[in-house]
C-alpha cells in the first residue's frame, strides 16, 4: 500500500511550488488509484508500491521540461488509467486536458477519478486518438508505441499558433537513438534523470518533438 503521505514528500521535495491543495489532491490521487485497482487493473499490481515515483512523479517528468501555459488544451493519448493527463491536470488547473483511450474500462475509471478529486479541468473519451477532431496546443502520451507509429495518429491534431513550445512530449525509457532515426522527426530528448535521483529515472526520458 503506497502511503499517501509518501507521496506528498516525494512530489513537494521535487515540485516545492505545489499548493496544500494540490498536494491534498495528488494524496486523494494515490488513495484512489487503490481503490479502483482492486476492481480493474488500472496500474500493474506488482507496481502499486512504486505508484508515487514510477506513476506519479514520472508523469510530472513533462512537468520539468515543459510549463504549460493558461488556458491552453492539451490531449494525452493512450492514457490508460489517466497518466500522464492526471497528475499533470493537477499541477496545472489553468490548462485543459482531454484524456483518450481505446479501452473504455479505463476510460471509466478517469472519468470517475477525476470527478471525485473535481479537476474541472479533465474531459475524458473512450475513442482513439485519430478520431479526435478538436485541436490541441500540445500532445502527451506515455510510450505507448514507436514513434513511427505514434507520430501519424496525432500529426493533424494541433492547433495554428506561434506557441513556441507546441508539439508532442512523450515519456520514453532506453536507448531511443535508432527509434528517433527511424521516425525521421527532429525532437530534443530530456533526461529525467537530470531532475529527479530515483534510480528508476536513470533511463528514463521525455521527447519533445516541436511543430515543423
Amino acid at each position: 500500500m503506497p502511503h499517501t503521505t509518501a507521496i506528498r514528500t516525494l512530489l513537494s521535495g521535487y515540485f516545492p511550488e505545489l499548493t496544500e491543495d494540490q498536494l491534498a489532491k495528488y494524496e486523494q490521487l494515490g488513495e484512489l488509484y487503490q481503490e479502483w485497482n482492486e476492481k480493474i487493473n488500472v496500474i500493474s499490481r506488482k507496481d502499486m508500491e512504486q505508484l508515487g515515483v514510477h506513476h506519479m512523479l514520472h508523469s510530472l517528468g513533462i512537468a520539468k521540461v515543459v510549463q504549460f501555459p493558461a488556458h491552453t488544451h492539451v490531449l494525452d493519448v493512450g492514457t490508460g488509467g489517466g497518466l500522464p493527463g492526471l497528475p499533470l491536470a493537477i499541477m496545472f488547473p489553468e490548462v485543459r486536458f482531454h484524456l483518450v483511450d481505446s479501452i473504455g474500462k479505463k476510460i471509466h475509471v478517469v472519468q470517475e477519478i477525476a470527478r471525485e478529486l473535481h479537476l474541472q479541468n479533465v474531459t475524458a473519451a473512450h475513442t482513439r486518438a485519430e478520431q479526435v477532431r478538436e485541436k490541441f496546443d500540445f500532445v502527451v502520451s506515455r510510450a505507448v508505441t514507436r514513434l513511427a507509429n505514434f507520430y501519424p495518429w496525432i500529426a493533424n491534431s494541433f492547433k495554428k499558433n506561434d506557441l513556441p513550445t507546441k508539439g508532442l512530449y512523450y515519456l520514453k525509457g532506453g536507448d531511443l537513438a535508432e527509434e528517433i532515426a527511424e521516425s525521421g522527426l527532429i525532437t530534443n530528448v530530456y533526461d529525467l534523470k537530470a531532475y529527479f535521483s530515483e534510480e528508476f529515472f536513470e533511463t528514463k526520458k521525455v521527447v519533445y518533438v516541436p511543430l515543423p
